[in-house]
């Protein structure tokens, strides 16, 4: 119906140029065509134009995956993304070997952990276990309140050069975000005296990794510490990405024996989720008296 009208107007403007100018039949009709020709020409490569003002949808960014073996491993998470570059160049990376460390008196760490209910989640990496909130320690004068704990295997620390079956990494944060660590080293101890802690978690595993299971149980993470709670100290980093440092370590000095069912069942979700030695870097490490 447009293009009509147009036809029509066309036609009549011309009509009336014809009359003024006394121009014959043919060189009118040439002209005619002429213009629609153009017109349609005009048509074809115009581009549509674009809405002013119509904001484009933010697209979320997608979570970098990283791993421990391969391109995804230890000595590729820099590359995965800017904010990983201190696991590449910081110089107070964790995990090490705890050794020459100063023998003092060392404070006791004070732990402030009580009967809680709790949730296990296969995050991908290792089984992590959220606790519910009331559990912290204080050491140096400075309140940390438990975030979570998770495994690895085996212990990403070692001492004085000798590796344990598996660690427990208990992460504390204080008012201000700064970090703590507990290391609670595993090993193999008598199969008939599982670890109570332990038991609690691998019977609340998830069947989906990313879900977290509330337990209709409760732990108490006083049962995970050692008698001797005597430790080495000095400042490190996360030893995962992006391998944040300032983070205060306190590894405990006498293991806490796991049976081999249950060194087992850790096995066979992650047989190997631990980071590489670190360098030392000539950080002060102190061990208690």
């Amino acid at each position: 119906m447009k293009t009509r009208v147009t036809l029509a107007a066309c036609l009549l403007a011309l009509a009336a140029q014809a009359e003024e100018t006394k121009e014959p039949v043919e060189v009118l009709r040439q002209r005619l065509a002429d213009r629609l020709s153009t017109k349609a020409e005009g048509t074809a490569t115009a581009k549509p134009a674009t809405k002013a003002g119509k904001p484009t949808k933010a697209v979320a960014a997608k979570p970098v995956h990283w791993g421990y073996t391969g391109d995804l491993g230890p000595e590729h998470w820099a590359e995965l993304t800017p904010e990983n570059k201190l696991c590449a160049v910081g110089t107070r990376q964790s995990p090490i070997d705890i050794r020459d460390g100063l023998s003092v008196e060392l404070e006791k760490i004070s732990f402030d952990y009580r009967t809680s209910s709790f949730s296990v989640q296969d995050n991908g990496h290792t089984i992590q276990v959220n606790v519910a909130a009331g559990n912290g320690l204080t050491v140096m004068g400075r309140r940390y309140e438990l975030v979570q704990f998770h495994f690895h295997r085996p212990s990403e620390e070692r001492v004085n050069g000798k590796q344990s079956d598996m660690v427990a990494h208990l992460v504390h944060k204080d008012a201000q975000g700064r970090l703590a660590v507990v290391a609670v080293l595993l090993e193999r101890g008598p199969d008939n005296k599982p670890q109570p802690v332990i038991q609690a978690v691998w019977a609340n595993l998830p069947l989906e990794k990313g879900e977290a299971l509330a337990a209709q149980t409760q732990i108490d993470l006083n049962q995970l510490l050692p008698a001797d709670q005597g430790y080495y100290t000095y400042m490190g980093s996360l030893t995962t990405p992006p391998c944040s440092e300032g983070v205060l370590w306190m590894v405990l000095r006498q293991p806490v024996a796991l049976t081999a069912q249950q060194l087992g069942i850790f096995a066979k979700l992650y047989p190997m989720n631990a980071r590489p030695l670190q360098a030392g870097s000539g950080r002060l490490i102190k061990e208690s008296q």
